[in-house]
């Protein structure tokens, strides 16, 4: 073996933990609101078991990212926590009322969220100055989520809805193996960190991030907690259902591979604000036009610009601002303030709103949040002197 291929990035083995925790959440994120409709929790219940898990991803994210920066130790908080997120689960086969669904929820939810965001600092040390080549491995969980969503509805057509947390459970437990085919490896500036959380926090383009991936994350709300029942009640079938969810992500998968030239040729952060501005299009079309196939499926594809383009362009974001032994909190603070305060946020509100509204005007405000998000991260690109990254 040369020097070179010693020093290559384990792509195969850092693909198997994206591969199953994403087939995993191609489970949860599509049919788990279903799953809960079948228990008969209404419109308002739904949008706040999802939300506890989303806030469990606010949560989780930071104790576990503080644990794993101050030991040194990323790699065993990632096992231990994908292990804890089976006896997490395992409760959920007991009973399913409301308060015992939800206490579940935030159980599993703690432990199955904390080890991503570890994972990806993980990840991105392996990849040293190839970070560019992220998309090369964030795409095979694109993947396994296509794979996940687009064939349980032919599973719950032989069985139901109701066999949902064995498919989850099963998920969880190859993805806690998938962690033993990894080795830790620290950033190459883990004691030469320069500057404090705190200093980094207060940085306008900071802050500025941070806000626009929440309000991003709050704008999703509806279309992850409600957009399977939404074409649903349109007259889609359930298989229809999952090939739209699969064609979303294959989108994605698409974006991520040609995502290392974009980046090569623009910086992240303008690809991170025309993300913001797609998204704010993306809902408007899903609301005024359901009922149109052609363009159904074209708000479909700009999930490639939504979540990938938007996540692509976040990670690398955080990445380059928060070094060294910031890395794990700076993964954690994005994963949690976006995807765990901002999921939370979007998903009890778009249930109210679904409840005492109607799914339209639920998506015209998810629209104008991201609409903001955009205004906001654009207003701070004019006033900073660091456009590129």
């Amino acid at each position: 073996m040369t020097i070179a291929e010693a020093q290559s990035p384990p792509y195969f083995r850092l693909s198997l933990y994206y591969i199953f925790y994403f087939a995993a959440l191609g489970s949860y994120v599509p049919y788990w609101s279903v799953y809960l409709k079948d228990l008969n929790f209404n419109a308002v219940e739904i949008g706040e078991l999802i939300g506890i898990f989303m806030f469990s991803k606010f949560l989780a994210p930071l104790i576990w990212g503080w644990l794993a920066d101050h030991t040194g130790q990323r790699l065993k908080w990632i096992r231990l926590a994908a292990f804890l997120s089976i006896l997490g689960l395992l409760p959920i086969f007991i009973k399913q009322s409301y308060l015992w669904v939800a206490s579940v929820t935030l159980l599993f939810g703690f432990f199955w969220n904390a080890s991503l965001p570890q994972f990806e600092a993980i990840t991105l040390n392996h990849l040293g100055n190839k970070s560019s080549r992220y998309s090369r491995v964030r795409l095979w969980g694109s993947i396994g989520f296509i794979i996940s969503s687009a064939c349980l509805p032919f599973l719950f057509a032989e069985t139901d809805i109701g066999i949902l947390p064995w498919v989850l459970l099963s998920f969880f437990i190859v993805l806690w193996v998938s962690t033993w085919f990894v080795t830790d490896k620290h950033h190459h500036a883990l004691e030469q960190t320069s500057q404090g959380l705190v200093k980094v926090l207060k940085h306008p383009m900071v802050i500025a991030l941070l806000i626009a991936c929440i309000l991003q994350a709050v704008s999703h709300g509806a279309y992850y907690t409600f957009f399977s029942i939404y074409l649903e009640e349109q007259g889609y079938s359930r298989e229809f259902v999952g090939w739209m969810w699969a064609l979303g992500v294959l989108a994605e998968v698409v974006l991520f591979l040609f995502a290392h030239r974009l980046f090569a040729r623009y910086p992240a952060y303008q690809l991170f604000t025309i993300s913001l501005l797609i998204t704010a299009i993306r809902w408007l079309l899903l609301g005024e036009f359901v009922d149109n196939m052609t363009i159904l499926w074209f708000s479909q594809l700009l999930h490639a610009a939504s979540f990938g383009l938007f996540h692509a362009s976040a990670i690398h974001l955080i990445h380059d601002w928060f070094p060294g032994r910031l890395q794990g909190r700076g993964q954690a603070l994005y994963a949690g303030m976006s995807f765990g305060l901002g999921g939370a946020v979007g998903s009890v509100l778009s249930g109210y709103l679904w409840h005492f509204s109607s799914s339209t005007t639920t998506l015209f405000i998810m629209a104008a949040i991201a609409f903001v998000g955009w205004l906001i991260a654009i207003t701070m690109i004019k006033k900073s002197v660091l456009w590129s990254v």
